[in-house]
């Protein structure tokens, strides 16, 4: 290996290595390794740590310890055809155990009278003795080039696949590591790893001196010394990732500010108060606060690029409306994009009444619209005579155009994908941009998919909105549950029943449990224990008149019940709807279920939420359901979802637009991040290029990962 490794470089295919070859390193691509460089950057997932020494007078039964000694005795104890058992004391001054090795011989020859050990593994007692069944060994009376004893060692622990076992990856790098480390790039100066090193330590992050450099961090980071050596390397590689990244985010928005040109849009006093009077209702104060944040972005001459989040219920659709008539006062158009017809022609049902006797004119496009009403809008947008217009994706179309486009507002930002939404944008002039989501974001996902946007957050709820309880419930308690829901709709109440599938053939492939059938729900429903009252039936593959026409119907109180697939789960308004059963609970995401809720908590009224599971798992047996169950704050199901589901399932490709983070864990790495986002400004603020040459080899790495990826990289 030493005579070949002087010609192994970084990008030498894992073929050519000794002892690989062609058929084992195609075992090694089915975990994306190809080259040297894609094994040593294949961080280890997590780490073996050595248990601390212990006396033989604290050994528990199954708790892994470790202990020092010296062998006092040794022999093969049984020695039958294809079978033998060694066994050897190991003594010290606490007291003597007992270690047995299956099938190993070459002990006899290793653990010799009088040799110092240290043995860890999980002891087990044997009448009155200790036993070790296998036990690591470490001879300590084997001195390391400077005299000390050798230590026992942190193993790294390595995603496997089949035919790729720990032993080759801890070899492979092992071996590697030497002559490798020598030829690598630094990409990190000392002046910022000493500042990042700083920054940590002031942040909790207990750190020794500054952040190792290249050729020491990836050695430690595959075969660390110690535990501090293995903090300060990962810690090294966790903020380099997160660094670059936010890097990015940082020159992107800084782009927003000087390669795009918007209309300013000021507001004034009088301005002010000619919209607020339109609301028959005070506002809170975090609603004042955003209304103040828009404001002071839509009069600048570079577009505004703000993420509005709120709970459920918390007025969001208030400061939408504030800032598209901002921009009508300013004699611009504005449009609004809302992910379902559903919730396009509610919003343009509150904007009507909201402005019933102003000179606003407000349109509507979307799939239903027949051919003639379809080009009456689009003609009627082209020339400005729509003030006002609000869609679905319909308004991604090449046939739409404005006459004088100041703002865009996307609704329910996370069910569009970023080309979608970075398309709406497009056009002769750039407009203003808010994306809205009553989905609450984590705080790390917040500075990673919206690290270039301006962040505004609703947490306060208007006066008066009732409460809202959440019971989980057995199946023996349906028919107790099914008598409450008929009380409530005899005191004037409404309710909604919530399935995760509209036919009852559907199954996901792996479970071939029956799964709830909206369809079957509601026969059973309509002919059972809600027999007297008007129910009706909603979900996706209606047509939309006919889904607009049960809504309608529901909302007017016509409807007593209705019974849906999740098409109900965002935006729906029925203030008098305080009741919600959900089916097949297990089925769905705490932002969904939270989504859900979100339904019956919008009037005075208290609500009422039960949910069900199908199949063996009661609800109290799933850990979602019962965080749910616990608390009404959108924000806390938030970082429990995120803890939960981890950031694989929450920064899908299609959302982020980044690609997947090496080593950084986004539930785990908060603190670096913020760090990392902090620095990152502030090194962009002072050096937009990153041009100062000791920061070369940085910006190429920023434009290589993200580069591609900048122009979209807003609100996205």
């Amino acid at each position: 290996m030493e005579n070949a490794a002087a010609e192994i470089t970084l990008a030498t295919k894992l073929q050519f290595l000794p002892g690989v070859g062609l058929d084992r390193s195609k075992r090694f691509q089915k975990l994306g390794l190809r080259t040297v460089r894609d094994l040593l950057f294949l961080f280890p997932r997590d780490y073996e740590l050595p248990a601390p020494p212990a006396s033989v007078t604290k050994l528990r039964e199954g708790v892994p310890a470790s202990l020092v000694g010296t062998i006092t005795d040794a022999e093969i104890v049984s020695r039958t055809p294809g079978r033998s058992v060694f066994g050897a004391i190991v003594e010290n001054d606490t007291g003597a155990v007992r270690i047995l090795f299956f099938n190993q011989p070459f002990r006899a020859d290793q653990l010799t009278f009088d040799r110092q050990v240290m043995i860890s593994g999980e002891p087990k007692l044997n009448g009155l003795r200790w036993e070790f069944v296998h036990p690591k060994v470490t001879f300590l009376d084997e001195a390391d080039n400077d005299g000390s004893p050798p230590r026992p060692r942190i193993l790294p622990i390595y995603p496997l696949t089949d035919g790729v076992k720990q032993a080759d990856l801890r070899r492979l790098t092992r071996d590697l590591l030497p002559p490798i480390v020598a030829t690598l790039t630094e990409v990190m100066p000392d002046r910022l790893r000493s500042l990042a090193a700083e920054s940590l330590r002031v942040a909790g992050i207990k750190l020794a001196g500054a952040l190792p450099p290249i050729d020491t961090a990836l050695q430690q980071i595959h075969h660390p010394d110690d535990e501090q050596s293995l903090l300060g390397a990962r810690s090294r590689f966790v903020f380099q990732e997160l660094l670059v990244m936010q890097l990015a985010l940082a020159m992107r928005r800084r782009k927003l500010t000087t390669d795009l040109q918007a209309p300013p849009l000021p507001s004034s006093g009088i301005v002010e108060a000619r919209i607020l009077k339109r609301f028959s209702f005070d506002l809170t104060g975090d609603q004042k606060v955003t209304i103040a944040e828009v404001a002071a972005d839509m009069q600048r001459q570079f577009p505004m690029n703000r993420l509005l989040q709120g709970d459920v219920g918390s007025g969001k659709t208030v400061v939408a409306i504030y800032a598209m008539m901002l921009a009508v006062a300013n004699e611009h158009q504005a449009v609004l994009m809302a992910p379902t017809e559903v919730l396009a022609r509610q919003h343009y049902q509150t904007l009507r009444q909201t402005l019933a006797d102003s000179r606003v004119r407000i349109g509507l496009l979307c799939g239903s619209l027949g051919a003639s009403e379809r080009r009456d809008v689009l003609q009627r947008t082209a020339s400005g005579e729509i003030d006002l217009l609000v869609g679905t994706q319909a308004l991604l179309s090449d046939s739409v155009n404005f006459a004088k486009l100041g703002l865009c507002v996307i609704d329910e930002q996370h069910k569009f994908g970023v080309g979608q939404r970075v398309a709406l944008r497009s056009g002769g002039v750039d407009p203003h941009y808010l994306v809205m989501s009553a989905t609450p974001i984590p705080r790390s996902v917040a500075m990673t998919l919206f690290g270039d946007v301006e962040l505004s957050t609703l947490k306060e709820k208007p006066p008066g909105r009732g409460t809202v309880n959440t019971y989980l419930s057995h199946d023996g308690w349906r028919d107790r549950w099914w008598a409450f829901v008929s009380q409530q709709l005899d005191e004037g109440r409404q309710a909604f029943v919530v399935a995760p599938r509209v036919d009852a053939g559907e199954t996901d492939s792996d479970d071939t449990e029956d799964i709830a059938s909206v369809e079957t729900i509601f026969a059973e429903l309509s002919n059972g224990p809600l027999a007297k009252y008007k129910v009706g039936l909603l979900h996706g593959r209606m047509p939309n008149d006919e889904k607009q026409s049960i809504m309608q119907q529901f909302a007017s109180g016509d409807l007593q019940v209705l019974v849906s697939t999740t098409v109900i789960e965002v935006g729906i308004d029925v203030p008098n709807a305080t009741v919600m059963t959900i089916l097949g609970a297990q089925r769905f995401g705490l932002a969904q279920l939270h989504q859900l809720r979100g339904r019956v908590s919008r009037g005075t009224h208290a609500g009422h939420v039960c949910v069900f599971t199908d199949g063996p798992q009661s609800p109290e047996e799933n850990e979602r359901l019962k965080v749910f169950e616990k608390t009404n704050d959108g924000f806390e199901l938030a970082e429990a979802d995120f803890r939960m589901r981890g950031p694989g399932d929450m920064l899908g490709r299609k959302q982020s637009g980044l690609p997947p983070m090496r080593i950084a864990d986004l539930t785990e790495d908060v603190q670096v991040l913020a760090v990392a986002r902090e620095i990152a400004q502030a090194m962009i603020d002072d050096d937009p290029e990153l041009a100062a040459e000791d920061l070369t080899e940085l910006h190429g790495q920023v434009m290589r990962r993200y580069g591609k990826r900048l122009e979209l990289g807003d609100a996205s």
